[in-house]
């Protein structure tokens, strides 16, 4: 059985997901077909600090899933806007889970990542599969990964996310 490891850009799957489909990511699903005939090593979901009873109670299920759930803060930009950015992270994370893996499970469509799945692949001869929104991962990200598998109706809850819990 491969071992492998999971790594979820909590924000970028939400938001992806919600623009997309209008709905929430199926974390239970994802698990199942995820770790078929595999091995489990670490499973990592990076989000915000909960600023929400159902974020808070979001972060509880993804504990209760299997996920260590590491949180950090939104900063506040002098324009207003806020951003919870985990890439370097996911990267640091994604670097020294990769030599007990056989595949490394990136969930995101940040292009950013593209360099990180090709160095896994090189360094450590390590599969990288990259989950994501079609029309909202990043075509680099997608060449870059030993296999790309698309976010679908299948990896997908039926109800409508509830926009007042961001980061879910």
């Amino acid at each position: 059985m491969k071992k492998i490891a999971i790594l979820v850009d909590v924000q970028n799957i939400y938001y992806t997901t919600r623009q997309a489909y209008g709905r929430s990511f199926d974390y239970n699903g994802f698990w199942q077909e995820v770790l078929k005939d595999r091995t489990l090593h670490r499973a990592l979901a990076y989000s915000s600090e909960p600023n929400a009873p159902k974020q808070q109670q979001f972060q509880n299920i993804l504990r209760a899933i299997g996920f260590e759930v590491k949180q950090k803060p939104y900063i506040q930009r002098a324009d207003g806007s806020a951003k919870c950015d985990w890439d370097v992270g996911i990267t640091l994370d994604a670097m020294e889970c990769a030599p007990h893996c056989d595949v490394v499970v990136l969930l995101t469509g940040d292009g950013d990542f593209d360099l990180l799945a090709e160095r896994i692949q090189s360094r450590h001869e390590c599969e990288v599969e990259v989950y994501g929104v079609p029309q909202l991962t990043a075509n680099s990200l997608k060449r870059a990964a030993t296999r790309y598998i698309a976010i679908d109706e299948r990896l997908l809850l039926n109800a409508k996310p509830n926009h007042n819990s961001a980061g879910q």
